[in-house]
């Protein structure tokens, strides 16, 4: 996958006018990409909640004003309803549809949550020498549900997603590490080896996102994932929830630097 490095305006500019339509692993080099849950002011509280309490798979980094698309302080200017190549609208738990463009579905009561991801720190792994094979190849990350509960929070419920990434053993530590600087956009591993430790029954048939490639002395390893609040949202049924498709993410103006804790 070509890295893009242009600022994130020029990128969100090009989202919005259907330029670019895929996923956003590799785009806006070096800037924050964030998850999006967009919710009625009803349920907007639990959700706060719920990431509080669960800031490993939602680690919050904005949550706009009731009725508002934009996220000042991430990114003055840009607009929610459009800035995302690929978005999902969920009711009553179910997936209803998959848009390119949510405006049609934006409502005055609705708060957007964007939550740090696990793109993010891809960076710092690539930066570290840590080739990925999703973005070598133009994929989408893999996801799957697992059998780890979050700690539940008003009406919100459901399990843990993880995304995995094939990495050699030889830079486990590496990675490790690499990832830890960032508990904005999910952190260190959450699971290391074993899938089925964790509840998933095939690594080679994720939930969401592309199969990935194993080399010879690769390692699954696990990361808490963003895309949690889908699963949280089928699981608890809120009557009307937006969210971004997986792999197809909000580009910030924030430096990937100013989530890294040391």
């Amino acid at each position: 996958m070509p890295i893009d490095a242009r600022h994130p305006r020029e990128i969100r500019q090009d989202i919005r006018q259907g330029k670019l339509a895929g996923i956003t692993a590799g785009l806006g080099q070096n800037y924050v990409q964030a998850n999006l849950a967009v919710l009625p002011k009803e349920q907007a509280y639990d959700f706060l909640l719920f990431c509080q309490r669960n800031p490993r798979p939602c680690p919050l980094i904005e949550v706009t004003d009731v009725g508002s698309p934009e996220p000042v302080g991430v990114a003055p200017g840009a607009d929610l309803r459009t800035d995302i190549p690929r978005y999902r609208i969920y009711k009553d738990g179910v997936l209803a549809d998959e848009v390119t463009d949510a405006t049609p579905y934006w409502r005055d009561d609705l708060v957007a949550f964007l939550l740090g991801c696990s793109f993010t720190f891809e960076w710092a792994l690539l930066e570290a020498g840590i080739k990925l094979w999703h973005v070598e190849h133009g994929k989408n990350v893999a996801m799957w549900r697992t059998s780890t509960q979050c700690r539940p929070a008003g009406v919100f419920h459901g399990p843990m997603v993880v995304s995995m990434r094939p990495i050699p053993s030889t830079q486990l530590a590496k990675a490790v590490t690499a990832s830890a600087r960032f508990p904005g956009a999910h952190g260190a591993p959450v699971h290391v080896g074993d899938p089925a430790a964790i509840g998933i029954a095939d690594i080679a048939r994720p939930d969401w996102g592309d199969a990935q490639q194993f080399g010879r002395g690769d390692v699954p390893v696990f990361w808490a994932c963003g895309v949690t609040p889908q699963a949280v949202a089928l699981a608890s049924k809120p009557p009307f929830m937006i969210t971004h498709s997986p792999g197809h993410m909000f580009i910030t103006d924030l430096p990937n630097s100013a989530l890294a804790a040391i």
